[in-house]
């Protein structure tokens, strides 16, 4: 499947560049919730940040699972000739991310695993469905679609989340750049992923947060099982947004970290 990208080219002529990043976004995510973290990273090389297939601007299709997420990626990564990118990817990006990396050594410069592990995880997100698939029609506000959602999920920031998805068409009318109903019908996607023995020699960060209910204290074990050449930093008081709540101290990291490569 051809993905939708947006490209942010190396900017800094101070330094050399670390080469192509790729940033793979989170279920109901895009890459415009990575505008911020794409421009700083332009800094280290030039920063492709894709939409995954049924977000975004990419094709919509009833088949949707870590294993076709990650075919996409090696399509990406073969049409745009991309050598040793490194990765960074959150939440089902990060599952994409490892399971592509677990099953193509070698390829991978270096992995950052935003706030997940490699194992299954429950399809938990009723709430959020339900939030966007009440019909659109007659909608004349983001203001009156936003207080529709509330009766679903009463989260604001959640909400907002989601809504960098809703897009207004030229006449006027709503509609999700996420397909819905595609992803709904998507509730194995989290299971049974990393059901092999493959390990990983990739140099791994995994960036955590300190109060997320995604990390769990046995998920350190699976993470050193899986990648043997990982260092894992949690951001205190972060939850699973982290690149986004706790921006400051985020971006900081990954500076340091892609310096030592430099």
């Amino acid at each position: 499947m051809k993905l939708n990208y947006k490209l942010y080219p190396f900017q800094n002529p101070n330094r050399k560049s670390l080469g192509d990043i790729i940033i793979l976004h989170g279920l109901f995510g895009s890459s415009k919730n990575w505008v911020t973290v794409a421009r700083f990273l332009s800094n280290f090389g030039s920063v492709y940040a894709v939409d995954q297939r049924n977000h975004g601007d990419s094709p919509h299709t009833n088949e949707h699972s870590i294993q076709l997420m990650s075919e996409d990626l090696e399509e990406f990564i073969f049409d745009h000739q991309i050598k040793n990118p490194i990765l960074l990817g959150h939440s089902m990006g990060g599952l994409v991310a490892m399971y592509f990396d677990l099953t193509h050594p070698g390829i991978i410069q270096k992995l950052i695993i935003q706030d997940i592990a490699p194992r299954s995880y429950p399809f938990a997100y009723d709430k959020e469905i339900l939030s966007m698939s009440f019909p659109l029609e007659g909608f004349t506000s983001r203001t009156e679609v936003d207080s529709e959602m509330a009766k679903y999920v009463p989260d604001t920031f959640i909400r907002q989340f989601l809504q960098m998805s809703l897009d207004r068409k030229e006449d006027g009318k709503y509609r999700w750049k996420l397909n819905v109903e595609g992803l709904n019908h998507a509730r194995r996607v989290f299971d049974d992923v990393f059901t092999f023995d493959k390990t990983s020699q990739t140099q791994t960060l995994f960036l955590l947060g300190g109060d997320s209910p995604y990390i769990r204290d046995s998920d350190l074990e699976v993470m050193d099982r899986f990648f043997k050449n990982n260092q894992k930093i949690k951001i205190e008081g972060g939850g699973h947004y982290i690149h986004f709540t706790h921006q400051a101290k985020y971006l900081d990291i990954l500076d340091q970290e892609l310096s030592l490569i430099l």
